[in-house]
């Protein structure tokens, strides 16, 4: 079993110029906007589109904590899945796992610990995730 298949959700990214650094590697700020791409679109999977859940809930989701661990590094052209996965939910926070997946070796490039905080839109405070929102998994 590949490492991405594990994660019930993974959304299919490719590595170009102005991401890597002159060597042609991935800059390390580049894999954070990677898992951002696949929360985001994990989201959208579901339904779920964020300008939607501030003007009708009127809140947004704010990053509050990551943890990365870089396996190996990404290069130009590579294809990657990047996977999520709710590990853990709160009342107005959600923790996921992420990896970032090459295609062609099923290599673990980098794996993630993101969590989210649920925060009022006007004042970025804590607020509980509306009822039925987001579901694990």
């Amino acid at each position: 079993m590949s490492a991405s298949s594990q994660f019930p959700f993974s959304w299919r990214i490719r590595v170009y110029w102005e991401d890597t650094d002159a060597g042609g590697v991935v800059y390390h700020a580049s894999y954070l906007r990677f898992l951002e791409r696949a929360r985001t679109e994990w989201l959208r999977d579901r339904g779920i589109e964020q300008t939607r859940v501030r003007s009708e809930h009127g809140v947004v989701f704010v990053v509050y904590g990551m943890e990365l661990r870089f396996r190996r590094p990404a290069v130009l052209d590579d294809e990657m899945d990047a996977t999520v996965r709710v590990v853990a939910r709160k009342a107005a926070a959600l923790e996921f796992a992420q990896s970032l997946v090459r295609v062609t070796d099923g290599a673990v490039l980098v794996d993630a610990v993101v969590r989210v905080a649920c925060v009022g839109s006007e004042d970025f405070r804590p607020t509980p995730i509306p009822p039925n929102l987001i579901r694990e998994g």
